[in-house]
């Protein structure tokens, strides 16, 4: 073959090579829509239950957590809208060889750290405008590493990786992963602990997403593509507005047919109870805590005083949200 053949050959291949590159180019330049990605939602979705569950075991209370929204932006101004009220971890993601941010806000950090100190939330809360101390940079850094692992645990489908943290950051400009101006897919996530309101969010560079997008734009059987976060809130408010009953059982005996039939009006019935028996609150027949009798101008009272276990698991969804 002549010289110059073989250089148009070449030259013909190169050209239907691009040819058929060109929608991944066009995808590539025009970014990639966080809507046409419905994986990411589900990951998402996979790690803030992930993460629940992980600081279920840490903490008395676990805190709820729901993805708020998840939207693209330029890396320098989704780290500017958190200066000076969040710290942030640098992930290393080493099979991608690329690196996340994954953020808390000041308000979710303090509040878990003061959970995991034992703390119930009735003190007003306080937050200083100053960096975090030994302890609770400790605590932190143990927090951040379960949400890399809940966060590595819900990528599992779409691509395995090991999220390692780095470092952590206070200063918004020393977190950055490249340009400011790079693209990149921020989800944001409310955390709800102790009655107080803190931010989750993680910061994922396009570059990271772009070999992921085939994997992302395909739903796996099960799987529900978001969740509409409104609509959450709004159940959750509802349920909470929700009336029960409650009962308080004073004393519990158990009795016979015949004698419940030989029962007129007027008969005295004998408890074994005294002033400083145990009360026992319950509601729908789910027993929920030993209580105090008292007396208030008049009336009966209980005063809460326990817990009771009962599986711990509802007891615990209830009393976290």
């Amino acid at each position: 073959m002549e010289p110059q053949e073989s250089e148009m050959g070449e030259e013909l291949m190169s050209a239907q090579s691009a040819k058929l590159d060109l929608p991944s180019r066009l995808l590539d330049a025009a970014g990639l829509g966080v809507d046409r990605l419905p994986m990411l939602h589900v990951v998402f979705d996979r790690m803030a239950r992930q993460y629940i569950d992980t600081l279920r075991q840490m903490a008395a209370t676990a805190p709820y957590l729901a993805v708020q929204s998840v939207s693209n932006e330029r890396i320098g101004d989704a780290l500017e809208q958190y200066e000076d009220r969040a710290v942030v971890a640098v992930l290393h993601a080493q099979e991608w060889d690329a690196r996340i941010l994954l953020g808390f806000d000041r308000t979710f950090i303090f509040s878990m750290v003061e959970v995991l100190l034992g703390g119930d939330g009735e003190e007003e809360a306080f937050l200083e405008d100053r960096t975090l101390t030994n302890v609770e940079q400790r605590l932190a850094y143990r927090m951040f590493e379960e949400a890399a692992t809940a966060l590595e645990t819900a990528f599992e489908a779409i691509a395995d990786t090991s999220l390692k943290v780095e470092r952590l950051e206070n200063r918004m400009e020393f977190a950055q992963t490249g340009r400011k101006s790079n693209p990149c897919v921020i989800a944001k996530m409310t955390a709800e602990i102790i009655g107080r309101e803190g931010e989750i969010f993680i910061i994922i560079p396009q570059s990271v997403l772009n070999p992921l997008r085939e994997n992302l734009t395909q739903v796996l059987s099960g799987e529900v593509a978001g969740r509409d976060t409104r609509w959450t809130k709004q159940f959750q408010q509802e349920v909470q507005r929700t009336e029960v009953k409650l009962t308080a059982i004073l004393e519990e005996q158990r009795v016979t047919l015949e004698e419940i039939a030989q029962y007129e009006v007027g008969l005295v019935l004998e408890l074994n109870a005294t002033p400083k028996t145990a009360v026992k609150l319950e509601c729908n027949s789910q027993p929920l805590f030993n209580c105090r009798l008292g007396q208030v101008a008049g009336s009966y009272t209980v005063r809460v005083e326990e817990l009771i276990e009962q599986e711990g698991e509802l007891l615990d969804d209830i009393l976290s949200n």
